[in-house]
This record gives C-alpha cells, structure tokens and sequence, in this order.
C-alpha cells in the first residue's frame, strides 16, 4: 500500500493567460491531517477542485490512493468525501432526502444505508434536523448536514473546504471534534483547506500556498521554528531613546497598544536581550503562532493578509 494518500507534483492550472497554480507538489501521508493554508485567492480552491476531478488541470501529475487523478477519476470518487465552501444540498427536500439520493449515487442498498445513516446521527447529531430542509437550518445545522454529505460513502480522505467559515465558536468547536473522531475511529486522511491559521496547529502537516505557489510546507512546529520564533513585549511607552536602543542591538521590532514587540529566535535569546537592557519595563515571551509563520513566509503585513483575505 501507498503511504501516500495524496501526492501531487508540479500541478499548473491556467485559464487563459492567467496562472492559477504554478507548479505546486506536495504529498499527504495517509491517516494525516493536512491543512492547506492561503488568504482567498491564493489558489486553495482550484487545488482541492483538481483534486476531487471537478475541474481538470492544465499539467503535472496527481495521484490519490495510489491512483492516476485522471485514468483513475471514478474509482477516487467512489473513495474520497467532499464538504465544498458552498453548500451542495437542495434547499427544498429534507435533509434525509438530501442524503438519501447522496447514497443512492454511491449504489447504497437500504440496509446499507440505514445502518450508515445511524453512523452519522451517533457522529453529528442529526436527528433533530433530518426531517427539515436546509432552507429552515442554522448555519451550524446546515455544516453538519454538508458534512453527513461528505461522509455518507465511508470515504478514505475527505477534503473540507473552508469547513468554518463563518460559523460561531461552538460549533467550530463540533465541526473539529467530528474531524477528530473520524480520523481516529476510521483513519480517514483530512484535506483541509482553511484561512483560519490557529486551526492548522491542529494539523500533522501543512502547506502554505501564495499566489499559487506553495512557499512553505512542514508540520506546524517546523514551520514555527523555521519562520516564526518567540517575541519579547515590553510593556513602556513609545520612547525614541528606546527604538535606537533597540535599533542598535539588530533585532526586528514594532510598537503597538502600549508595548514593543521584539522578535528573538528562542527562549534563551530573550533571555539574552533582556540582560542587556539597563532598564528592564514589564514584560512577557510569548510564543509565535501560525499567523506568524504565514506572515512571514508570505511577505506579508497583517493589513496586507485582512485585504487579501476579504
């Protein structure tokens, strides 16, 4: 068996003159949970469109279970889920009507999928919905009858498409606990492309794609040590003795809501720095996170990355 759930090499996608993707390759172990980072526009969506054969590729090579993408599309159908950003279901039939036709294009006997329907209840909680049309849900509601969706063939990796957006916390909260359960009941590989960066600390791998291009991969740990580091804030008004203090000893820094924020490689580099300082304010180290790593292999400010991603 391939260790590889998902393994795609130089992918190019062009609509005319345009490059959606520019030679993109990556590979997915399977059982993984991947997440494939970018603001709108970065080229997440054409990727996992390409990948589920919804739209075809210009060049390079796409494999999925082992299986070319392209002499091989029905039979990936058959063994992947997908959760699009937008929603699949027919507004006018009832949730169970909605599912019910999903499993029908799967060749679901009844038995089979009345035991298969009882599976995504205990895992959803859909009882309380399965007799109303999408039309009537909540936005959490209709998430978890997406999300059925995509499950309903027992699929081996399951792509999720901006699974979060616009949801409350509670019910991000679900939606992640529903993707813990399956990976570790079913070993289900999970695509998970997302804007959210503190979600991708979740995952075993990711990938940060700009533009189309993919500027950094790793597990999230790597990509923090590799681009994000620890910040030292001192908590001090803005002094100009200060900034050329701080100028001085070579270190990146930005002041902002009361306090300067230093950047250092690791614990005992902020130790270092601030044994330097003859006058020591209030401070404190924290941790960088995922939105730094993306900050910084993209090149871009915080404004830039909120534009960008409207």
């Amino acid at each position: 068996m391939n260790e590889y759930a998902i393994e795609v090499k130089d992918l190019v996608k062009r609509y005319g003159d345009a490059t959606a993707l520019c030679g993109v390759t990556f590979s997915v172990p399977r059982g993984a949970l991947f997440s494939y980072l970018g603001v709108n526009g970065a080229g997440k969506s054409t990727t996992i469109d390409i990948l589920c054969s919804v739209l075809p590729k210009t060049s390079g090579e796409v494999r999925i279970l082992g299986l070319d993408s392209r002499s091989h599309s029905a039979e990936i159908k058959r063994k992947t889920g997908v959760v699009f950003q937008s929603s699949f279901l027919d507004g006018r039939l009832t949730v169970k009507d909605n599912l019910t036709i999903r499993a029908a294009f799967y060749g679901l006997r009844e038995r089979a999928w009345k035991a298969r329907l009882s599976e995504l209840d205990d895992l959803l909680g859909l009882a309380e919905i399965m007799n109303k049309p999408p039309l009537r849900l909540s936005g959490g509601q209709r998430r978890r009858a997406d999300i059925a969706r995509g499950l309903i063939n027992s699929p081996e990796i399951l792509y999720l498409d901006e699974p979060t957006t616009g949801l409350d916390p509670m019910t991000r909260k679900k939606v992640w606990e529903v993707v813990d359960n399956i990976r570790k009941t079913a070993g289900t590989t999970v695509f998970l492309t997302t804007h959210y960066m503190e979600e991708a600390a979740k995952s075993s791998l990711a990938a940060i794609i700009d533009k189309g291009k993919i500027v950094a991969t790793g597990t999230p740990q790597e990509l923090k040590d590799r681009f994000a580091g620890d910040y030292v804030y001192l908590y001090r008004n803005r002094d100009e003795n200060f900034d050329e203090i701080l100028r001085r000893s070579g270190r990146e820094f930005r002041y902002g809501d009361n306090a300067y924020r230093v950047k250092v490689s690791d614990t005992h580099a902020a130790y270092e720095f601030l044994s330097g300082l003859s006058e020591l304010p209030d401070f404190e180290v924290i941790k960088g996170d995922m939105d730094d790593v993306f900050l910084c292999a993209t090149g871009k400010t915080r404004e830039e990355a909120e534009i960008d991603d409207r």
